[in-house]
């Protein structure tokens, strides 16, 4: 099989190797595919070096499956052409996410979205992908009234140069290039992607766009602020539920147990709680903090993390491909 990572240099793209070596895909036609600058370059992969390669090149190979981790432009221009060579693309930038006719996929909740004739597949937001797989079992088994969410996004979400600029500030150098309008170290600020008109960020606005798609009920109610921290791990997520009816919390617990890729992992007695340091570098959802929220009927309170590079951009996108080879 051949098997082509469409900005292979970049965090995700790294990542996207990682996690094919990981699952046994070391021996398969891996093709790494990167912007001209990178060309030539080479990548470590399952023991080999793969020479990066332009994405004109790539298409000409007509690989299986094509993983982009490029941005929305790229995916805009080259997702297309991909597809009429009949290569099915899962792509992780926002290009396509919000248009009715692609699909947008957590495999664990919702892989019979993608028809047989799907060739462009969207991987949702990373902070999105671990809030719905923690929410999954209780939208099915309660329905969802209303969400309200506070994410603590680590910088790794906005790529190298965020990495880069904390590094810096850290040994206390000012950064060559600013991947923020502000320091990052030893601050925060509740600001993710782009503000729209109405006050709220592109970040917050896919929260709400893209859980109601995944879960195929747009009256779900939802409101989000977002908030970057400077923390390397991963995502972490305050959620507020509204369920439309009222539940057992014993019974939640269970639910979010059994769900697979979700590790529950609440006990406050014993100071266990998820935090970014244990998710660092694993597939799993991590959930905890899990109560009764006294303020409101049929409320409760969680605590979400989840590695934002693994579980929230490149395994999620290689679990699409391993769900299409199994189906």
């Amino acid at each position: 099989m051949r098997i082509a990572v469409i900005g292979a240099t970049g965090l995700v793209g790294r990542e996207m190797l990682t996690v094919l070596e990981e699952r046994g895909f070391g021996k398969e036609e891996v093709m790494a595919a990167a912007s001209p600058k990178s060309a030539g370059k080479k990548i470590g992969f399952a023991g080999r070096e793969l020479t990066v390669q332009s994405v004109e090149d790539v298409i000409a190979a007509r690989p299986e499956y094509a993983i982009f981790s490029a941005g929305a432009a790229a995916s805009r221009q080259y997702a297309p052409r991909f597809a009429e060579v009949g290569t099915t693309v899962i792509d992780n930038s926002s290009a396509w996410r919000k248009l009715p006719e692609i699909p947008l996929v957590v495999p664990e909740i919702n892989l019979d979205a993608i028809k047989p004739t799907d060739r462009i597949i969207a991987n949702p937001n990373c902070s999105t992908i671990q809030m719905v797989l923690a929410l999954s079992a209780l939208q099915r088994e309660y329905g969802i009234r209303r969400l309200v969410i506070a994410t603590y996004q680590s910088i790794t979400g906005t790529g190298i140069k965020a990495v880069r600029q904390l590094e810096a500030e850290e040994q206390g150098h000012t950064p060559s290039e600013m991947a923020y309008a502000y320091p990052i170290h030893r601050n925060l600020f509740p600001h993710g992607g782009d503000f729209q008109e109405d006050g709220y960020t592109t970040e917050e606005q896919k929260l709400v766009d893209e859980t109601r798609k995944i879960f195929a009920d747009p009256t779900i109610q939802i409101t989000a602020t977002v908030v970057r921290v400077p923390v390397v791990g991963g995502h972490s997520e305050a959620v507020n539920v509204e369920l439309r009816k009222d539940y057992d919390l014993e019974e939640v617990r269970q639910l979010i147990a059994a769900t697979p890729g979700i590790i529950l992992y609440d006990n406050p007695a014993e100071n266990q709680y998820p935090m970014p340091i244990l998710s660092h570098h694993r597939d799993e959802v991590w959930v905890g903090r899990l109560r009764r929220d006294h303020s409101q009927p049929n409320s409760l309170n969680l605590w979400v993390v989840a590695d934002n590079i693994r579980k929230g951009a490149a395994t999620n996108a290689i679990e699409i491909m391993e769900g299409l080879i199994r189906r």
